[in-house]
């Protein structure tokens, strides 16, 4: 049995991977103890927290046929599982070396090519007529911090 998701289910997932984000930094920084560090890893935050704004303002310009339910279900569980997703598979609550901050990048790197594999595979399951084109915007955000990371760790 397949399962549609439309655009507003992902973007409720991204929603969620990006508040999981927002969290894995600011833990992060909390036990680093370089200035200039702890300052990256903020920031970063803070752009995790602008990114769930972005994703909150493209799910509420979404069309009404983005927004319709593809399966029927009284119980609500297509959203638990959805979460479980964004809590599971991206950011999701493990051990962090914070006593290397080349470590730190390294697993925020993991992390945000983590969610890009996520959306790109959320790509197949979005039909077209749902929205499936607004998951590019999404990708591009988390590229953006990929290179941003990558950039950082090249001049450690």
């Amino acid at each position: 049995m397949s399962i549609d998701f439309n655009a507003d289910e992902v973007f409720e997932i991204a929603e969620q991977i990006e508040r999981n984000g927002a969290k894995f930094y600011r833990t992060a920084a909390e036990n680093v103890s370089d200035s200039d560090h702890k300052k990256l890893l903020l920031d970063l935050a803070a752009m995790e927290d602008n990114h769930e704004q972005t994703f909150k303002t493209l799910r509420s310009n979404l069309s009404r046929d983005e927004k319709i339910m593809t399966t029927f279900d009284p119980e609500g569980e297509s959203e638990g599982y959805l979460r479980s997703l964004a809590d599971t598979r991206v950011f999701y609550e493990k051990e962090i070396d914070t006593t290397s901050f080349k470590e730190i990048l390294k697993s925020a790197i993991t992390a945000e090519k983590d969610s890009i594999v996520f959306y790109l595979g959320m790509k197949d399951v979005v039909p077209a007529h749902l929205g499936q084109q607004k998951l590019d915007g999404i990708i591009k955000e988390e590229m953006s911090h990929i290179r941003l990371l990558s950039k950082e760790l090249l001049e450690l």
